[in-house]
């Protein structure tokens, strides 16, 4: 049985993700009117924290292989 933290890393990196991607995308083709401190792009900054954060909670709850 799996613990809820590997099922919370495992949001964490899908929810993570996506907001990246559409960070890269804000950064490619940015936006007609420009926001407050969009130039500092913050959703690119917190998808990647939340992907890291995910994947560390992926790494520290995995199950050990059974021989």
């Amino acid at each position: 049985m799996k613990s809820i933290w590997y099922f919370v890393g495992l949001l964490l990196t899908t929810m993570g993700a996506v907001i990246a991607a559409s960070g890269l995308y804000s950064l490619v083709s940015p936006p007609a009117e420009a926001k407050i401190f969009s130039h500092l792009h913050p959703d690119l900054w917190w998808g990647l924290f939340m992907v890291a954060c995910g994947l560390l909670f992926l790494f520290l709850n995995r199950t050990p292989q059974q021989k």
